[in-house]
């Protein structure tokens, strides 16, 4: 090939090249275009309380940039995240001072809420300061709420995500299940563990109920933290901690490991 044909042709090659790069470039930016606007809702399990690292504008929600929200946001730059979840929240709270960022262009939200609703922190109290008598009768209250109780009120929250973000992805969450059972574990007797774990499995499973009566998917977190509950040798979840309100909460392995995927197999 002479000289200006081979020139030629290296001139067209790089023109080539550079168009099908800036194709991809283009293709790439749609597709980050296209990750829906997110908006994050919830309890602690969703702020992410028990993982350190907080937003320090977050105040006493203590909102984790290793939560589960923040992992996936920053992993899939949506169009918007808004990360509004808080520790202590009730589905009252969701109600009153959680929705606001939620509209007709929101394409994806994620909730796990309940828990509070139900007395999560007084059951643990009770089982862990008492004794198992005390213990069971304390879940059974637990147990009654979430029964007759829980369903309407989660029934309100899914109503009023569906009202302001009709188009949205809703995926809900559940609880993991907290203790290895069998065997010894400091603290807390087999009777305890195994009633904790149970009621934690009889939550999940009328949040479920209720997700799907609401076209929502649901996230069971159960599977991917099995072997990591409390009292194994690489738990998830703290046991009792100092701050004692990261006590029962997903350490940042559990939102990484156990939300995270969970989350984004739903989503």
């Amino acid at each position: 090939m002479n000289p200006s044909r081979l020139q030629g042709a290296l001139t067209a090659l790089a023109l080539t090249a550079a168009l099908a790069l800036g194709g991809a470039g283009t293709a790439h930016a749609a597709a980050r275009e296209a990750t829906p606007a997110y908006v994050a809702l919830g309890d602690s399990y969703s702020s992410g309380v028990g993982a350190g690292e907080y937003d320090s504008t977050s105040g006493d929600c203590k909102r984790s940039t290793k939560a589960y929200p923040a992992l996936w946001a920053a992993a899939n730059s949506p169009a918007n995240f808004a990360f509004t979840a808080c520790s202590g929240a009730r589905t009252g709270d969701v109600l009153s001072s959680q929705l606001g960022p939620l509209s007709a262009s929101t394409g994806l939200v994620s909730i796990t809420i309940g828990g509070n609703d139900a007395g999560f922190s007084n059951v643990m109290s009770s089982c862990v300061l008492g004794s198992d008598s005390s213990c069971l009768d304390r879940i059974t209250q637990a147990r009654t709420y979430v029964q007759n109780q829980l369903p309407a009120q989660l029934d309100s929250v899914y109503s009023a995500i569906s009202a302001k973000a009709p188009s949205a992805r809703v995926v809900v969450l559940g609880y993991p299940r907290f203790y290895r059972t069998g065997g010894d574990c400091i603290g807390l007797s087999d009777t305890k563990r195994s009633a904790i774990n149970d009621a934690a499995d009889f939550l999940d499973s009328v949040i479920a109920k209720r997700a799907a009566a609401h076209g929502f998917a649901y996230g069971d977190v159960d599977s991917t933290f099995a072997g990591h509950e409390i009292c194994t040798d690489d738990p998830w979840l703290n046991s009792l901690t100092f701050p004692v309100d990261e006590s029962y909460h997903p350490t940042a392995d559990g939102q990484s490991g156990g939300y995270l995927p969970a989350f984004s197999s739903a989503a």
